[in-house]
């Protein structure tokens, strides 16, 4: 199959185009992010401030703050007890779709797989989420392929309408849109947009995104700012950790993240901490190492670097790292996971994106907070209209 676009810098029809001042000064600071030239001295006087740079930042990132995973997991149990208490968000995701039209080497959605595609009707949305309210949930994240054609915008607004009937809090994990499709979106009652760069590395970005519209590196680099600009309350940034070098997709994401926040002060910053998972079809695209302490590192370096920022752990990483890290840095987790098309409700409607690692259901992540004196909480927020 041909590519569909040759310069992953060059926009599509449609794509809305804004300011690049923030890509361009995060694509610098990767670019020049040398991780190697950071010394022990450099991270004990990160470790001593109160407020964190961008060179802190990268120093705490670095293989020489290896030795002070122990003294950054104080800091950072400190500064999320300050921000967030004992409180813990509690979610759950629903794919409602899995119809994709980029060809992602590492994904299982890709639209060169030969996998059961599916989309949820009205009814079966509505059943969904019937079923996942009953468990107790307040917080839905609502989840897509990348496929403009099968999950319109028009679509997903449907789904966003019904689980507001239902939830609290609407999250959006979809392809990026243009600010006034946010908008729309807002309008009937999303709340926030998780979107995933993937990696900041443009060779590599242009050799693992092969088709479609997320081959485009800018539209997707911007689709935060353009969320924010369409009225959303937050937006989640993150990178595949393991696609390309860690230390510095990870200190792309945190630059990324805080420009964003200068710019739009308002706005609620979410990191999340995806790392490469099996999948359908993989066959050589194996992930560089990424292991639990490396893991550890980013989430305690996201932290430091932003305080009051929401992090999530996913059921991508076992059920021992999550408790382990929930409470230390992060304050967000999900529970009775799903990552086929429904299943909420019965069986699942279309084939998986990814296997998880951590089953447990509500009630189970309940007690494992609960036991560790957290306190969970399903939303943190209510319409007054």
């Amino acid at each position: 199959m041909k590519e569909f676009n040759k310069d992953i810098m060059q926009y599509l029809d449609g794509m809305q185009i804004i300011s690049h001042d923030i890509m361009d000064k995060v694509d610098a600071l990767y670019n020049n992010y040398d991780y190697n030239i950071y010394t022990r001295e450099n991270v004990i006087s990160a470790l001593n401030k109160d407020c964190l740079s961008l060179d802190d930042y990268a120093a705490l990132l670095s293989p020489a703050a290896g030795e002070f995973l122990e003294q950054m997991a104080i800091r950072a149990k400190e500064e999320t007890f300050k921000h967030f208490g004992n409180s813990v968000s509690v979610y759950t995701p629903l794919y409602i779709a899995n119809y994709c039209e980029s060809h992602c080497v590492y994904c299982g959605f890709n639209c060169m797989n030969k996998i059961h595609r599916a989309m949820l009707t009205e009814q079966e949305i509505d059943n969904e989420l019937i079923a996942i309210a009953k468990q107790g949930f307040k917080e839905i994240l609502l989840l897509t392929g990348e496929s403009r054609k099968k999950s319109s915008v028009e679509y997903i607004g449907k789904a966003v309408t019904i689980a507001k009937k239902y939830f609290a809090t609407i999250g959006i994990e979809i392809y990026p849109l243009n600010s006034d499709e946010y908008a729309y979106l807002n309008s009937l009652g999303a709340d926030y947009v998780s979107v995933y760069q993937e990696t900041y590395n443009k060779q590599k970005y242009a050799e693992q995104h092969l088709r479609g519209a997320k081959r485009v590196f800018p539209y997707r680099f911007n689709a935060q700012e353009r969320a924010l600009i369409g009225g959303m309350r937050g937006v989640c940034f993150g990178a595949l950790l393991g696609l390309d070098d860690w230390r510095k997709d990870a200190f792309a994401v945190g630059a990324h993240a805080f420009f964003i926040q200068k710019k739009y002060p308002h706005a609620e910053i979410s990191f999340s901490c995806p790392r490469m998972r099996p999948y359908i079809n993989n066959s050589q695209n194996n992930p560089k190492d990424v292991h639990e302490r490396q893991l550890l590192q980013v989430i305690l370096a996201y932290r430091l670097l932003m305080p009051y920022a929401t992090i999530n752990i996913s059921t991508r990483e076992k059920s021992s790292f999550r408790d382990g890290v929930v409470g230390l840095a992060c304050n967000k987790i999900s529970a009775g996971s799903k990552v086929g098309v429904g299943g909420h409700d019965g069986e699942e409607k279309g084939d998986e994106q990814f296997d998880i690692s951590d089953p447990r259901g509500l009630e189970e992540v309940n007690e494992m907070l609960e036991n560790k004196g957290l306190q969970p909480i399903f939303t943190d927020s209510q319409y007054l209209i």
